[in-house]
């Protein structure tokens, strides 16, 4: 009895120092950037509510007003994400901001929708969406997950699976895209969703992934009509195990291109260090994978704005 013991014991202290080696190597290897604040920053109140205007904030957080109707994607607004440990930014276990926001949640105002992509940390801050919560914003969320939101005084919270579609406020049309990603909050949430949407209104069309790998599903977004923005993640692809989950800069642009998209907006990158990459290689590659056609990328910065007129064959870009 006592010899299992021992041996049980022998065995989980060598995991543990493998796992503190494993650690260690990560911190050692992965880029340490200095925390730095935007160039520019959003500046809402002065978008039009006849435009479209799209804004990043960092990491996967996009603001967007779509003829007056406000959304927010996958929103973090903390210094840190990660597994909480107790009260307060300096309690959680996880990768630090080196980006500020480029607006606060204050200066955002009202928001009529927020998307949620899935229930990673980095792309579904409970903090940050505790401080976002009002009744009449509302709330999509893949399946499963509404459950994390249940104590939230949102005005409604929404689940979506692949493929369905729903009309918010009689305004604007989303539907579920199927991206090749996972879901888990922790390793146990294995019924946890995550989906893509594309969002629609008076004719322009928004695909906004979240994360995903590499995927020719996005090729039937053509099918059932134009893409006039595509917002792309770009980053988190070293090593190259990463890659079953999250995309590199070049299968970014070539999924762009397979849906025949107008405009490249390229997220997650540069705001949390979560691989190996230099965090400005991204862009760097983005940029050499787009050649020629570079000019169809629309944001490079946090802070800045796109507006994007239909109709109109160049388009302005605010910063």
């Amino acid at each position: 009895m006592h010899t299992a013991v021992t041996i049980t014991l022998i065995v989980l202290l060598i995991l543990l120092l493998l796992s503190l080696a494993y650690y260690l190597f990560w911190i050692i290897k992965k880029p340490s950037p200095p925390f730095k604040e935007p160039e520019t920053r959003l500046s809402p109140k002065e978008w039009r509510d006849d435009e479209v205007t799209i804004g990043w904030v960092g990491h996967s957080t996009v603001l967007i007003n779509l003829y007056g109707y406000i959304i927010l994607t996958d929103p973090v607004f903390g210094k840190r994400v990660g597994i909480r440990l107790g009260r307060g930014e300096r309690w959680i276990l996880g990768t630090k901001r080196h980006t500020a926001p480029a607006i606060s949640i204050e200066e955002i105002g009202k928001v009529d929708l927020i998307l949620l992509s899935h229930a990673h940390m980095d792309h579904f801050d409970i903090p940050t969406l505790r401080k976002l919560a009002r009744p009449e914003t509302k709330v999509i969320t893949p399946k499963g997950t509404a459950r994390l939101l249940r104590k939230m005084p949102y005005g409604q919270v929404m689940e979506m699976a692949d493929e369905e579609s729903m009309e918010v406020d009689h305004q604007v049309k989303i539907k579920g895209v199927p991206v090749r990603h996972w879901g888990n909050r922790y390793p146990w949430n294995v019924k946890y969703g995550y989906t893509g949407y594309l969002i629609e209104r008076n004719g322009v069309r928004i695909f906004f992934p979240g994360d995903t790998a590499y995927t020719p599903r996005f090729r039937k977004l053509k099918e059932e009509g134009e893409i006039d923005i595509a917002i792309m993640p770009i980053g988190a692809y070293t090593p190259d195990s990463f890659q079953w989950a999250h995309c590199t800069p070049e299968q970014a642009w070539k999924m762009f291109q397979e849906m025949e998209a107008k405009w490249f907006i390229p997220i997650h990158w540069d705001t949390f260090v979560l691989s190996y990459e230099p965090v400005h290689e991204p862009l760097e590659r983005l940029y050499k994978a787009a050649g020629d056609q570079a000019d169809r990328i629309a944001l490079t910065r946090h802070g800045q704005a796109f507006v994007y007129q239909k109709q109109e064959k160049k388009q302005p870009i605010y910063t």
